[in-house]
């Protein structure tokens, strides 16, 4: 520094600005890509900001993306502001099939198991299920919430559809005929996102009053209500064996901002939380448990990152910075190694886990 200091003395203006220049792109070059270590007494987080090639697509929506699934593990669905859900084969960067007919932004997909058929949920109050290989046309239009639909689940053998809306209701429907055969509704229960239970005849549910709801479909009844949290629950997932569930909440500036992991078993009980995201958690996944020794869990958030959990511990193994994709609003599992984040400006981003080098998680591509 007190060479440059010297040389920029002596140099005429023009020469000065060139010499500053390069010396502020090196420092640039070399911060961008750093590693970036952070010790804390039980964990260590490791933050690398994403510099590899990564192939940028054509964009899938024309605005933000609301949710994304995966379909199967060649294809999801998504939907958004442009009220237009779409199937893309993100391993190949191309459109399946656009379709249309919800008149408002789309809120939820959820899709069937082992099916090429899925439904879509909306902020017109309309449930959609569509059909990758029939036409661009909706095959049911499901009717009957007040308000905008804010959660879809699929039973595990495909026979049954819950819904949630922000009306404080709950759907129950049956898949072959259209109709509706269960309703329930319990006062200042906006529902935020709904799953089903595999192998079970239980609806997991979180909702704005902050609780966390456990369903029996057998007259859509509340069979457990978890310990209240201290802010708005805003995502559920179930493991794959039915024996935990995470749900995650909303927040600012690191409060609240957390995933919490459950026993959905006999105890019933908070077994772990996951804190370090600092805005609104928004999705949260469990993980393939081929893609570590260890149980893993992965959040998104509306800080623009993306974390990496333990399961077991509550460590924080991994963070990725999506920086400029604005929040980040949904997260899938694509197959055993990538994950597909959706975002508000940026569409779809396909991340890919990497264990060359320990536990790291790239972004690959965005569409």
């Amino acid at each position: 520094m007190l060479l440059l200091r010297c040389q920029l003395k002596q140099a005429p203006p023009q020469k000065v600005w060139c010499r500053f220049c390069a010396v502020m792109g090196k420092l640039q070059s070399k911060l961008k890509h750093s590693t970036y270590k952070y010790s804390r007494p039980d964990e260590i987080i490791e933050e690398r900001i994403q510099t590899k090639a990564f192939q940028e697509y054509s964009p899938a929506h024309m605005d933000t993306v609301s949710v994304v699934a995966a379909l199967n593990s060649d294809v999801c669905v998504s939907g958004g502001k442009d009220k237009t859900v779409l199937a893309y084969n993100w391993k190949t960067g191309n459109v399946v099939k656009r379709f249309k007919g919800h008149e408002h932004e789309i809120t939820k997909v959820t899709c069937i198991p082992n099916s090429s058929q899925f439904f879509s949920a909306s902020r017109d109050r309309m449930v959609m299920m569509w059909d990758l290989h029939s036409s661009s046309q909706p095959r049911q239009q499901l009717c009957g919430h007040a308000m905008v639909v804010t959660g879809l689940a699929v039973s595990p053998d495909s026979s049954q559809l819950c819904t949630g809306s922000r009306d404080n209701t709950l759907l129950l429907w049956d898949m072959v005929t259209g109709q509706s055969v269960e309703r329930a509704s319990v006062s200042r229960n906006v529902v935020t996102h709904l799953c089903w239970v595999p192998r079970e005849p239980y609806i997991l549910q979180t909702s704005e009053d902050k609780t966390l709801r456990l369903w029996d479909s057998r007259g859509l009844q509340v069979a457990h209500m978890f310990p209240a949290k201290q802010y708005i629950q805003t995502y559920c997932e179930v493991s794959v064996d039915g024996h935990k569930c995470i749900s995650c909440s909303n927040g600012f500036g690191g409060e609240g901002c957390e995933a919490t992991l459950w026993d959905l078993r006999q105890t019933r009980n908070k077994i772990c939380e996951y804190k370090g995201h600092f805005q609104t958690v928004a999705s949260c996944v469990f993980l393939p448990r081929a893609l570590a020794l260890m149980p893993l869990i992965a959040t998104s958030s509306h800080d623009c990152k993306v974390k990496i959990w333990n399961q077991d511990t509550g460590a924080c193994l991994f963070t990725l910075s999506l920086d400029g994709s604005g929040p980040l609003t949904s997260l899938a599992v694509g197959d055993a190694i990538s994950l597909l984040c959706a975002s508000f400006n940026r569409g779809i981003h396909l991340l890919r886990m990497d264990h060359s080098r320990g536990l790291e998680l790239q972004e690959v591509a965005a569409f």
